[in-house]
């Protein structure tokens, strides 16, 4: 069957397809249906269904007799180092920390925070969670102290587990200052702390809280997998909301690992035993979705990589772990082949490395820009797939599915909706468009399995972020269009969530921040767009009266204060004092005028302005920035 025929299929009977779909995994007990639409608008998939994901990740492999094959490829240039481990080591390893911490009173529903950088001791301590039926929270290692506390307090963990240290080029990230910092801001103390000591930096353990990774693990008899429901949460991933206050994304057990399992084969074209690198984060959702639970699923080799796409030690790094390990797929964010491209503009050390095992690169978490694209196929000569999806679906929207038919590549769109996905583009009035038309992209309900269900705690809050303005649909925050062969195209975010280098963020929590600053009596934060990050946070800040402090050592007070609270993955640096804001007669400020005026685009005067003379004064204020007309 062709791509057309297998959508039909999933969008004629959804019931049928998904059961089907649920047959690559094992079941304790088989689930009586797959969709349970009784609480609809809010869906849940395979609920009566009982079964363990980390049985599904390791357990099953080794059980098929297959516990020899490499399951985690640990590369590391920051500490050159490589470590390969097999399914059966991963099962022994994931079996004693889960034992470990059973011994320790975690059990089913517990949640435990995970606060780690790129070592396969992440995804352990995700399968251990996996294993016992408690809910992993992974926080990613550059956020701050307060941003990892705002998370403590919202899912209340009962452990949690860090590293002593992260590593990033000449320097050192101390994690277990930041984890002692977030544990003083917090409201709610867990019962105990795993800290997990690399050899960079050995932390300083708090007596009666904290213990050693390996040392809690002495003399444990390892636990078995504890099977849960189908609709039990395997996670909680907390992503960018835009007020500030991060909403925490629920993944069901069953439908995550459906989805995930069906997309390897029929999305990503692999097979048990290749080579497939993503290369993110496990504090990200590509990180959860296709460097842990995808590939170990469907019995791939996943490659865990510490590193960056230039500077660990040139541009080439990337092509020395597609040749070191025979990597098959890459997927990656735009942001790293923009950075390559820039240092290595020719390509010229694309050609030291044997990259023949490479058969796709699959780019997400941004739009893909042409340029990047275009660079990626001269120099790799494989197929370069945009697709999109978000947090929230934890699997891909539409893309390239190269599993089932390899469709025709159209630079600038992510291809078509996956099986599953009923795309349509929206008037306000929640009206479907004609094609080329651009409006909001929604998808009509029930989304398909490996979504989330609902939000942390938050049900209202899910309600009205995603499900209210388009009754009968999800609401993506994107805006777009459809052509006549169903391609889509995702022209710009419809809220204040920016995208630096593929991390979405909320400028509304970066204006928070710069609020609390003493001296700042307002402030305004826009995304700019940027040719190697994809957008930077550019902010505006308007002084109290009577302020002496020169405006360059407030700004640079700003800059650190977002640096410490939100961390420096939010990458702000562009600042400026200015007199006043662009404001609509209501007080609404005019962000969107302000981003057009910052991208030197030309825009036209809202009708609802309160003085137009104050675009002039912002124009200067960008262009102070080297942004706006001035730049080029």
């Amino acid at each position: 069957m062709g791509y057309a025929e297998v959508y039909q299929a999933a969008k004629a009977d959804p019931n049928a397809f998904w059961m089907e779909a649920a047959k690559g995994i094992d079941w304790d007990e088989p689930p009586s249906k797959a969709l349970f639409d009784e609480n609809a608008p809010l869906y849940e998939w395979y609920a009566d269904g009982r079964l363990n994901g980390c049985w599904n990740a390791v357990d099953r492999h080794v059980q098929a007799g297959h516990g020899d094959r490499v399951a985690i490829i640990h590369d590391s240039p920051l500490t050159g180092t490589t470590h390969k481990i097999t399914y059966k080591e991963l099962q022994d390893r994931v079996a004693s920390l889960a034992g470990a911490l059973k011994a320790k009173g975690v059990e089913k529903g517990d949640r435990v925070i995970i606060y780690m950088p790129m070592v396969p001791e992440a995804l352990e301590a995700m399968l251990a969670c996996a294993r016992l039926g408690a809910i992993h929270s992974v926080v990613f290692g550059g956020f701050a102290a307060n941003e990892l506390a705002v998370r403590i307090d919202d899912c209340t963990p009962k452990c949690i587990i860090a590293a002593s240290c992260g590593i990033e080029p000449g320097r050192v990230v101390h994690y277990k200052p930041l984890l002692d910092g977030a544990l003083a801001l917090a409201d709610h103390e867990p019962e105990f702390c795993v800290i997990f000591q690399r050899e960079q930096e050995v932390a300083h353990l708090e007596e009666g809280r904290d213990v050693d990774w390996h040392a809690f693990q002495y003399g444990v008899a390892p636990a078995p997998c504890v099977p849960v429901e189908g609709n039990h949460p395997a996670y909680i991933l907390y992503t960018s909301g835009t007020t500030g206050q991060p909403k925490g994304v629920v993944r069901h057990t069953a439908g995550h690992l459906v989805a995930l399992n069906w997309s390897m084969r029929n999305l990503y074209d692999m097979n048990p035993g290749e080579v497939f690198w993503a290369a993110s984060d496990v504090g990200w959702v590509v990180g959860h979705s296709y460097i842990c639970y995808g590939p170990l699923t469907f019995g791939c080799t996943t490659v865990v990589f510490e590193g960056k796409p230039v500077g660990t030690p040139d541009a080439g790094t990337f092509w020395r772990v597609i040749e070191d390990h025979g990597v098959k797929c890459l997927f990656t964010a735009p942001t790293a082949f923009r950075a390559i491209k820039r240092d290595d503009p020719g390509g010229a050390l694309v050609g030291d490395y044997d990259l023949s095992s490479l058969e796709t690169l699959f780019l997400a978490g941004e739009r893909a820009d042409p340029d990047t694209i275009e660079w990626a196929q001269a120099q790799l000569g494989v197929p370069v797939i945009d697709h999109w999806w978000q947090t929230e679906t934890g699997w891909a929207i539409a893309g390239n599915p190269l599993g089932i038919e390899k469709l025709p590549v159209k630079i600038g769109s992510p291809s078509v909706a996956m099986p599953g996905y009923d795309v349509q583009i929206l008037d306000e009035g929640g009206h479907p468009l004609k094609p080329g038309t651009l409006g909001a992209i929604a998808v009509k309900l029930p989304l398909p399995p490996g979504t989330l269900p609902t939000l942390w705690q938050a049900e209202e809050r899910y309600r009205k972020s995603y499900l209210s303005h388009f009754p009968g649909y999800y609401e993506t925050g994107d805006a777009g269009m459809i052509d006549e062969d169903g391609y889509l195209y995702i022209m710009a975010r419809t809220d204040d969530v920016i995208n630096v280098a593929g991390h979405r963020l909320s400028t509304g929590g970066m204006e928070e921040v710069l609020a609390a600053h003493p001296e700042v009596a307002e402030c305004a934060v826009i995304g700019v767009s940027d040719p190697l990050k994809g957008q930077l946070p550019m902010g505006f800040l308007c002084l109290n009266k009577g302020v002496d402090t020169p405006a360059e050592e407030i700004v640079k007070d700003c800059v650190k204060l977002v640096r410490d609270r939100i961390g420096p993955v939010a990458a702000f640096k562009l600042a400026v004092v200015v007199n006043r804001l662009p404001k609509t007669r209501s007080g609404k400020i005019l962000r969107a005028t302000m981003v057009k005026i910052a991208d030197g685009e030309d825009y036209k005067m809202p009708a609802t302005i309160d003085d137009p003379a104050i675009l002039d004064e912002i124009a200067e204020a960008v262009k102070s920035l080297g942004y706006g007309a001035a730049r080029g």
